[in-house]
């Protein structure tokens, strides 16, 4: 009898797209018992999701990789959407298909943070990457009807102290969602150069507090060059910056 932990992670890499073959040979089992699990049996599509969900387990005090939770937190609170009027709740983060490096980045945090499944959706000029999962309102409680600029966004402490202690994949996620690195020309008199500058902008200014607050605690120095414009601008602090987002790919 094999224990009910092999079958559900047997089951899960069925679910994520496996052949049963290959989940046969990973695990060393004979095919027609994996089969028999992934057909016959098969466990509830969700019930990851309620293993993971570490708000949902009183054991548990922080995800099981706090640095992906962070990075995912920056993308969904700059292109991410979070619908809970169906049956089961999508998470969905829109990428352009320009950087395939960023959807597959934002794919891994999924994975990491919760999801069970992810799905690429192809849309006119971006992808949509989303997730299924029951309990995706659990570590999203900033999601909400309207736009996330007109309802007030603030983080749960429990969110705080995550953000806190991994700030840098926090600031990698807002900015690989609003965030752009742009070679800035310069003309003074008759001198013209170019020097790398980081911009982020977003409607909310809870946002940009929240992105503001998190350089602060990396010590990198910025300015509001507009309303809804986040910039930085000066040498060590572009350097700085570069430890925590590289370029998009």
């Amino acid at each position: 009898m094999h224990p009910p932990e092999v079958r559900h992670q047997a089951r899960q890499e069925f679910l994520n797209g496996k052949s049963v073959a290959a989940i046969a040979r990973q695990f060393q089992l004979p095919y027609p018992t994996v089969w028999h699990w992934c057909h016959d049996r098969p466990e509830p599509i969700m019930v990851g999701t309620v293993n993971r969900c570490f708000r949902c387990r009183p054991e548990a005090v922080s995800p099981e990789d706090p640095a992906s939770y962070s990075y995912l937190l920056g993308l969904y609170l700059g292109d991410g959407h979070l619908v809970t009027n169906a049956k089961v709740p999508v998470l969905r983060i829109y990428r352009t298909s320009t950087w395939p490096g960023l959807l597959d980045a934002c794919e891994q945090a999924m994975r990491a943070v919760l999801a069970n499944s992810v799905q690429r959706i192809a849309n006119k000029g971006c992808v949509g990457v989303q997730s299924y999962g029951k309990h995706w309102p659990c570590l999203l409680p900033q999601h909400g009807p309207g736009r996330k600029h007109e309802r007030p966004i603030v983080l749960a402490d429990w969110q705080r102290e995550i953000v806190s202690a991994h700030a840098g994949h926090f600031v990698r996620g807002l900015f690989h969602s609003d965030g752009c690195r742009i070679a800035n020309p310069v003309r003074r008199g008759s001198r013209f150069y170019v020097y790398p500058r980081y911009l982020f902008v977003n409607e909310s200014s809870d946002i940009l507090g929240l992105c503001r607050w998190a350089l602060d605690l990396l010590g990198i120095e910025w300015r509001m060059n507009r309303p809804d414009s986040l910039s930085v601008a000066r040498r060590d602090a572009v350097l700085a910056l570069d430890r925590h987002v590289g370029p998009k790919s």
